[in-house]
């Protein structure tokens, strides 16, 4: 029986069917892994140890995108406060909303080839950090908004008006610095700033813009000044949710980042909503600036990309059944992907409850977005720029909008 696609678009969702990929792993009934939790000690002591190499105090951010923008030793955040001072609070949360979600859609996996270099600087840069610095200085320009005199927007004409052309020089782009899915990045983008006009509610109606979303945010909080985690991302699934390409849909509506998998019983469908869980926990930071304070932050799920489930096949939590499999690239709708990144779900939630039992700290003192920053996602790096250079062992063929 196919389910209905509001509930596809759930984290409750996400683990429920990544659950049943672990435990057919678990019992060696898939084609591609076999999980071997002997190994999830060693992998929790490693992931600990990086932790707490990177942040000694234990004052751990969130995993999000602001982490990148302070790449380089240098403060691109301060540099933009000093611009946005004079403004009111609301309005510098709306400007690194508009910022960041720009950022976050931006960021999908640069491939090995591309760089860039930060005139403001004198430093060059590549994969997620490049691109975050490229697209704030994109966004600095004032590339995003069609308001000369307010350039430090994101709104939906600004979106609409983009070219290839523009996207190619602000990220430099040439033959000689390729930069993946670069026009699925841009028809991404395009395709917000016409969604966008569809939701007044969310964007505003005169001149709808990504940082509006604000207004809504501080409308949905509780008495007691708390915002649900879950809310956010609703958001994010429900008001961005028409822009993803080639995708599943059911009952007319774009199921975004859901792909399927044959050991999944009747409909097939895996949900992972990656990049919009991503932004959501990048959105989050915005919104405490103002005083918000956020709940059902491990309602939400780890993160589904190459950096977690490479950490996990290259330690041997993960382990291949078919050697072959790493020699070729594979797309995201393949069986090989869908499993990788269902098991890597699941995986990151065993290594948080580890860590938090090693630690002797709650889920609240130790929250999964920390795990991952701390974390599983700098230990994947770590390990991948030991054993290849930085690449993952699996090789993705992507279009810019999935990883």
């Amino acid at each position: 029986m196919t389910p209905p696609p509001l509930y596809l678009q759930t984290p409750f969702a996400i683990r429920q069917r990544c659950d049943l990929l672990f435990q057919k792993a678990c019992q060696n009934e898939l084609d591609y892994f076999f999980c071997d939790l002997t190994q999830l000690d060693a992998v929790t002591e490693y992931v600990l140890k990086i932790t707490q190499e990177t942040y000694p105090d234990f004052q751990i951010p969130f995993h999000s995108r602001w982490r990148h923008f302070g790449v380089g030793n240098y403060s691109r955040l301060a540099e933009l406060k000093a611009v946005t001072q004079t403004l009111s609070p609301l309005e510098q949360a709306k400007v690194l909303v508009d910022l960041v979600i720009v950022s976050v859609l931006l960021d999908a996996g640069a491939g090995e080839k591309w760089q860039y270099f930060e005139l403001q600087t004198g430093q060059m840069f590549q994969r997620s950090e490049g691109l975050a610095v490229a697209s704030f200085r994109m966004f600095c320009s004032g590339a995003f908004s069609s308001y000369s005199s307010y350039p430090l927007q994101v709104d939906s004409l600004g979106l609409e008006q983009l070219d290839l052309g523009q996207l190619k020089e602000q990220f430099q782009v040439s033959s000689e610095n390729p930069l993946v899915g670069l026009e699925g990045r841009l028809k991404l983008l395009q395709k917000l700033g016409k969604v966008m006009r569809k939701s007044p509610e969310l964007f505003g109606e005169d001149c709808p813009r990504l940082g509006n979303l604000v207004n809504y945010w501080l409308s949905q909080q509780d008495e007691a000044g708390k915002l649900s985690a879950l809310t956010v991302f609703n958001t994010v699934i429900q008001g961005l949710g028409e822009i993803w390409p080639g995708r599943f849909t059911l009952e007319g509506i774009n199921l975004g980042d859901v792909w399927q998998h044959s050991a999944i019983p009747d409909d097939h469908f895996v949900p992972f909503h990656k990049l919009s869980q991503w932004l959501t926990y990048s959105l989050l930071e915005p919104l405490e600036s103002l005083g918000l304070k956020i709940k059902d932050l491990d309602q939400l799920t780890g993160l589904a990309e190459y950096r977690n489930g490479g950490l996990c096949i290259d330690l041997g939590l993960l382990q291949v059944k078919q050697p072959d499999i790493l020699e070729v690239a594979h797309v995201p709708s393949s069986e090989v992907i869908v499993e990788w990144r269902g098991l890597t779900v699941i995986l990151l939630d065993k290594i948080a409850e580890k860590m938090r039992e090693k630690l002797q700290l709650t889920t609240a003192e130790l929250p999964l977005v920390k795990v991952l920053q701390g974390g599983t996602w700098t230990a994947g790096r770590r390990i991948a720029a030991q054993l290849r250079q930085g690449l993952p062992p699996l090789r993705l063929e992507s279009d810019g909008t999935v990883f």
